[in-house]
């Protein structure tokens, strides 16, 4: 089979969140199929670096979009009805190439991950049409809207809003949608669209993420995620100024390790805190995790799965998160981690890992455990094989798209 996949960033080099969820998905269905991935990139940098995406897909296409024209097409955007974080990534020269390929090219399925990159495809083409929302973004930014003063409360509202129309516009345009958790199943049913959605969950490579043995009487508190993205900038802030002195009072030497890359200035600035380091970007975040003795997720915003919490679950690492972070692994997952939502009652809970050495390493095995048993990545892609198989079964049937243009 011929599938044009679309990703609204380029999913290469895979190291944070939905670029690791496309680059598994594109390597995945090239084992069988013949793909083409269409991408944006914001630099020749980012270009020359996204060369290894060659070895996981027949062919690439990618124009180079800066953050300064991505800024500029979202301003002028705002005071339209063009959700401002649609024309962030919209690409005259990106669209134009995708139309060639789809005149010269006879795809059998389109897979677009991310609604982003949904307005690329939205105009009639025989192919069947997948469309992997991973998060209801509008939603997220509904939640950004409480946590933000005004004016950007207001303007984090309207963008929800118009962005919710679009996701259900986009959303009766294809064949099939996915989503990465029943947390997000339960948003896009909001939508009330009459298009059949399916739960794909992220994975974690737990041959690369190996059980780590805790260092013993290690008190390192680590905190895993992309620093500059806003989810993670409130919650490390919010655990660091309001969750972390609880515990230094009664463990004065408890040490706080952010681990992450892009940190803004508010999180540089935790590192004046005292045995608190900010790492930035680093090769082997293993390696910054090799002594910690619990990872922590203190997210009052999370949407999908988090990340984080899977790749400590699969290093052994005990795990302290929020309900809301929490949220997208399940009943099964929650018994395999700590959760706390009050300051106080998540610093007791990373003071319970710090101390209770027994209650660590039930935690740490069965954390890995829950992993290799449940969140391997080829667990995740038999559910995206099931949906595309029964794409194709039915695009053999019809002659014409099912929804009317």
């Amino acid at each position: 089979m011929r599938i044009l996949f679309l990703s609204h960033r380029l999913p290469y080099p895979p190291d944070h969140g939905a670029k690791i969820r496309a680059y598994y998905f594109i390597r995945h269905l090239s084992e069988k199929h013949s793909v083409t991935v269409a991408s944006l990139a914001e630099s020749e940098e980012e270009l020359r670096q996204a060369s290894g995406l060659r070895d996981a897909c027949d062919d690439l296409i990618v124009e180079i979009l800066p953050p300064r024209n991505r800024w500029l097409q979202a301003l002028k955007a705002f005071p339209t009805s063009v959700p401002a974080s649609v024309a962030y990534f919209w690409s005259d020269n990106l669209q134009r190439r995708i139309d060639e390929r789809l005149h010269t090219v006879k795809f059998d399925a389109i897979f677009v991950f991310c609604a982003f990159a949904a307005q690329y495809v939205r105009r009639p083409h025989p192919a069947w049409k997948v469309l992997d929302y991973c998060d209801i973004d509008s939603a997220k930014w509904m939640e950004y809207s409480k946590y933000k003063a005004f004016p950007l409360s207001l303007g984090y509202a309207l963008e929800a809003a118009k962005l919710r129309r679009y996701e259900r516009g986009v959303a009766q345009q294809f064949d099939q949608s996915a989503v990465i958790s029943p947390a997000e199943l339960e948003e896009f049913k909001a939508l009330d669209v009459h298009v059949p959605c399916s739960v794909i969950h992220n994975g974690v490579d737990a041959s690369y993420f190996r059980q780590n043995q805790k260092k013993p009487g290690s008190k390192v508190i680590v905190f895993l995620g992309r620093m500059d993205y806003f989810p993670n900038v409130d919650g490390i802030n919010f655990f660091a100024k309001e969750i972390f002195p609880l515990i230094r009072n009664k463990r004065p030497g408890a040490a706080l390790r952010i681990v992450g890359s892009n940190p803004v200035k508010s999180v540089q600035e935790l590192a004046k805190g005292p045995n608190v380091s900010v790492t930035g970007y680093v090769a082997d975040v293993r390696q910054a995790m090799s002594d910690a003795a619990v990872s922590i997720a203190p997210l009052r915003i999370a949407r999908g799965t988090q990340n984080k919490i899977l790749e400590s679950m699969a290093m052994g690492i005990p795990v302290v998160a929020t309900s809301k972070a929490a949220k997208g692994l399940g009943v099964n997952a929650q018994a395999r981690l700590l959760i706390a939502d009050d300051r106080q009652t998540f610093a007791d809970q990373v003071i319970s890992v710090l101390d209770d050495d027994d209650l660590g390493m039930r935690l740490s095995a069965g954390g890995r455990e829950y992993v290799e048993a449940e969140l391997s990545w080829s667990n995740a892609l038999l559910r995206l094989d099931d949906l595309l198989a029964k794409a194709g079964i039915t695009h053999e049937k019809c002659s014409s798209p099912p929804h009317p243009w």
